[in-house]
């Protein structure tokens, strides 16, 4: 069995944060959508689930959402086709209420090219093309 991932991301804007996902090319399953959660599919394998404050908070008990723009807590990390697939991703963040910038890791961009994306909630993904 090909497991799937399902990374969940607190948002103060639900229909935002859905518009902002499907600008950089996810797509949103209605099945599996209500108005406090959005499923937004990038693969058959790769999900994201905007969910609000409030539905969120019923995941972690007693634990507080954290500040994504001021503490990190999760770097979710992505394979894509091609480097210029990379920073294509990157510009439409930016371009669209989010922010990217790149770590120098010394690996040349021939072999290795990756950026630090941010969403307009400070949530962090990291698209990244290896040259296999």
């Amino acid at each position: 069995m090909t497991a799937m991932v399902f990374v969940n991301f607190p948002v103060t804007d639900v229909q935002r944060s859905t518009e902002f996902y499907e600008k950089l090319g996810f797509t949103k399953n209605e099945e599996f959508s209500t108005a406090e959660a959005s499923s937004m599919v990038w693969d058959d394998h790769f999900w994201i689930m905007l969910l609000n404050h409030e539905f969120y908070s019923k995941f972690i008990k007693d634990k507080t959402i954290a500040d994504t723009k001021k503490v990190s807590g999760v770097l979710v990390s992505f394979s894509m086709e091609s480097a210029d697939a990379v920073k294509k991703f990157g510009e439409t963040a930016k371009a669209n209420g989010g922010d990217f910038y790149k770590v120098d890791m010394g690996i040349p961009e021939d072999q290795m090219f990756g950026l630090e994306v941010l969403d307009p909630d400070g949530n962090s993904l990291e698209p990244t093309w290896m040259n296999m």
